[in-house]
């Protein structure tokens, strides 16, 4: 934050406010997928429809697919109408969903369950950060994504430590999915009160007026160089992320012989905690160097990058649980650096009617590609292929996103929008 609270204007002191509210929302936007991968095991024997590690990617990556493409769609509700009512009503129904998945009796059903997790999810995280990027114009709105992001990096470690909850006898995988569903649908009330869109100046007034339909905005967007570096660099990485997320307690617990709780607070913690570091410390440092140079934001993006090409090597090929978690330790501190910065760059290279839009099709790429790493990794899993080697890809994968961030040039007239 800029200064003493005394300091701050009241736009501002309202601007962080809209973060705080946001921050349980974030939260539990991510705890909810967390709690599939830590509970993996107490899950596929409870279901034993579900029979195989491709069946249990497949799972994974349904969520993801249909996420993805629904994403852009939610941005541009998000972007057309209301920044607001898209978040709480996003909130109350995958809340509401994942009270169901606790209920879920077999292989088919657990699958509608996420496809409805997916559709419901789908419209939050475009317009949350559209609305946080809407009140942080400047020299504070990569310190205020950074914050929100925190927030979902405690949501994950939150359903890390779901795998112990699974592992009691007395509570077991369907509590922590009636728990976190109640919780949400309960909040989302108070937040439809409390939140609201930011009052539009004439110049973005005069952008909605314009803008014809959803495929007309993408059009716009589709024809932005920049913009497609950008969702290059955000899916090149994601691919790597998405499977250190959704498939670490189960490669810990397998490769040192650990229990499912141990195994998903291990792969949670070392990677989220330095995440968190990471989202503050590259938030602050981007918008120092943005004040100085356009491409700040761009470059600290570009550092974060440059750490995940030994960290997840390293990941692939520890010998040690230790090891392990040291490497993802690295590779969660430059996640931090990459995650608070993706809004920040996109609000330099699309205008304000754009950016939910233009996330959602950023996420669309990205979580498409997310999911078919779930699944292809399951499925060469399956086929015994050694993780070291999958990795080995996915590291240099992330190395070229780094190379592509630095092609991005921001459009200084958009700085302050």
């Amino acid at each position: 934050m800029t200064g003493h609270p005394a300091r701050m204007s009241p736009a501002m002191r309202l601007a962080w406010m809209y973060v705080i509210l946001l921050l349980p929302v974030g939260a539990l936007n991510y705890f909810d997928r967390q709690m599939m991968a830590s509970m993996k095991f107490s899950m596929m024997e409870s279901i034993p429809e579900i029979g195989n590690d491709a069946n249990w990617g497949f799972i994974l990556g349904l969520f993801k697919w249909v996420y993805a493409f629904l994403s852009p769609i939610g941005g541009y509700i998000a972007d057309r109408f209301s920044r607001r009512w898209t978040i709480c009503g996003s909130l109350f129904v995958w809340s509401a969903v994942t009270w169901w998945t606790g209920h879920v009796g077999g292989y088919t059903e657990l699958l509608c369950a996420r496809a409805l997790m997916g559709v419901s999810e789908a419209f939050y995280i475009p317009a949350a950060l559209a609305l946080i990027a809407d009140y942080h114009r400047g020299p504070t709105r990569s310190r205020a994504v950074g914050l929100h992001q925190m927030a979902i990096y405690l949501g994950v470690i939150g359903g890390g430590f779901s795998g112990f909850v699974a592992d009691n006898d007395q509570l077991g995988w369907r509590f922590a999915f009636w728990a976190a569903g109640l919780f949400g649908v309960i909040y989302a009330f108070p937040l439809v009160w409390l939140l609201r869109d930011v009052p539009r100046d004439d110049t973005d007034l005069a952008g909605l007026a314009s803008r014809p339909s959803f495929w007309g905005s993408t059009s716009q967007l589709l024809r932005n160089p920049a913009f497609l570096l950008l969702v290059a660099c955000f899916t090149l990485p994601a691919m790597a992320g998405w499977i250190v997320r959704d498939w670490m307690p189960a490669i810990l617990k397998e490769r040192f012989d650990v229990s499912q709780g141990v195994a998903g607070v291990t792969a949670t913690l070392s990677y989220q905690i330095p995440a968190m570091f990471g989202a503050v410390i590259g938030g602050f440092l981007a918008d120092r160097w943005v004040q100085t140079n356009t491409r700040g934001r761009t470059f600290i993006s570009a550092i974060g990058m440059a750490l995940f090409i030994p960290s997840i090597f390293g990941i692939g090929n520890a010998p040690s649980l230790v090891v392990a978690a040291l490497f993802l330790t690295i590779f969660g501190f430059g996640w931090g650096f990459f995650d608070c910065n993706n809004m920040p760059i996109l609000c330099q290279i699309a205008r304000p009617e754009l950016r939910a839009t233009g996330y959602g099709i950023m996420n669309l790429v990205s979580i498409s590609f997310g999911g078919l790493a779930d699944w292809g990794f399951g499925a060469l899993k399956d086929q015994n292929i050694p993780p070291n080697i999958i990795f080995g890809l996915l590291s240099l994968a992330a190395g070229l996103s780094g190379v592509l961030m630095l092609l991005i040039r921001p459009k200084p007239e958009l700085a302050s929008r």
